[in-house]
């Protein structure tokens, strides 16, 4: 049985057939130069650095025949899961959900942006989540897809940290799975909020998990 050495000497502990690697949200919108976040005026270097290190995760899972599952934020075409608390606080970050960008409409399901990145890409076997919040769980089948496979344990990488994988993070703690965020497979634009968001994850006696580095479980699996 792996075990990964993490944050502060505790040991993640897993079965392979009970474990789901989960790879969040790296698509075009957020890791392409010419995605959603650049044309917000975000900087895509710090998220597109993991990109490396997600990938040799992903070949060592599938080598291991550890299950994975993709994520992908965006909406329907008509827009009509699009909340209007969140159409309006990305329409105020410079993002118009809906509208067109150099990649099609932004945040929209079917558009090269809403794609995730073809490094990344999925293989035909696995899952492909495509979520329109921040928290994988909200108005998907995620849940049902891991209790219909005994799935008790999670490693959670992708971006961002702070909003999509935290509420990823959140909502399968919630629900009592076991989760470990690796932190060098995790990114922000913003390094000090990196910092912050996983010290909130190893708080009050890691009340959010484990953290652990990528090497580590390449290194058990």
């Amino acid at each position: 049985m792996p075990k990964v050495h993490c944050r502060h000497d505790r040991a993640f502990e897993f079965k392979i057939e009970k474990t789901v690697l989960l790879v969040i949200d790296m698509q075009g919108e957020f890791l392409d130069p010419q995605g959603a976040v650049a044309l917000a005026g975000g900087d895509v270097a710090p998220l597109r650095a993991i990109i490396p290190t997600v990938a040799g995760l992903l070949d060592k899972a599938r080598e291991t025949g550890l299950t994975v599952a993709h994520t992908r934020e965006g909406h329907d075409p008509t827009l009509s899961d699009l909340p209007e608390t969140k159409r309006a606080q990305y329409s105020a970050s410079g993002i118009e959900i809906g509208s067109p960008g150099p990649l099609g409409r932004l945040f929209v399901r079917g558009e090269r942006g809403h794609d995730i990145i073809p490094e990344l890409a999925p293989l035909a076997d696995e899952w492909v989540i495509d979520k329109p919040g921040f928290g994988a769980f909200h108005a998907t089948d995620l849940d049902q897809r891991l209790r219909n496979r005994g799935i008790s344990h999670l490693i959670l990488t992708g971006v961002t940290t702070q909003c999509c994988v935290h509420s990823t993070l959140r909502e399968a703690i919630d629900r009592g799975y076991h989760c470990l965020t690796l932190e060098d497979a995790t990114a922000t634009e913003d390094p000090a909020i990196q910092v912050a968001t996983l010290k909130i994850i190893a708080s009050e006696g890691h009340l959010f998990g484990w953290i652990a580095k990528a090497d580590d479980v390449i290194a058990e699996l």
